[in-house]
């Protein structure tokens, strides 16, 4: 069974590492994370991942992910995110796929990422949200609107069958490299 929001798409996955920009040795937080598919990913280009989700059931499922990959650099937090960020000193990158205290989580991404912070979202709210705190904060880089189709057999021919857009929104205080 899913968690409710379901997993990231590999392809917005993808662009989002992209648009982090991780490098070997980075520090990266996960907020969200959710089934731990996007830590699980960075983890290979990192030095270390937080992964923190506040629903007990997406931690048991994100460290059981994390142990079937083999996985051994990833520290789970269960619980609100922004209690996790105050205990944080400072981190390299930020990925956030959960919306739960954005604004207050940003406020304290701001304060504590190095390079880059992304955001996915999928509500025209959290979109908007993401963009006025960052702008406000002075981080925003720039939003990109991710609109992903994947083949699907019809009548003996293939056609693309679209998926819910993504939004992925970028920050931080030093360009990308």
């Amino acid at each position: 069974m899913g968690l409710k929001g379901g997993s990231t798409q590999d392809e917005v996955m993808a662009v989002s590492l992209a648009k982090l920009g991780l490098r070997n040795g980075d520090v990266v937080a996960d907020i969200g994370c959710g089934t731990g598919k996007v830590s699980i990913a960075a983890s290979k280009h990192v030095g270390h991942v937080y992964a923190v989700d506040r629903r007990p059931e997406a931690i048991a499922r994100a460290r059981r992910q994390a142990a079937d990959a083999g996985v051994l650099n990833i520290d789970f937090y269960e619980g609100d995110a922004v209690d996790f960020l105050m205990g944080v000193d400072a981190l390299d990158c930020a990925f956030v796929g959960g919306s739960q205290r954005l604004q207050e989580v940003l406020d304290l991404l701001s304060e504590r990422v190095r390079r880059t912070v992304v955001v996915n979202a999928v509500m025209v709210e959290t979109v908007y949200e993401a963009i006025r705190s960052m702008k406000r904060l002075g981080i925003f880089r720039e939003a990109v609107h991710l609109q992903v189709s994947r083949s699907a057999e019809i009548a003996g021919g293939i056609m693309f069958k679209p998926l819910n857009p993504v939004y992925i929104i970028v920050g931080g205080r030093i360009p990308c490299s």
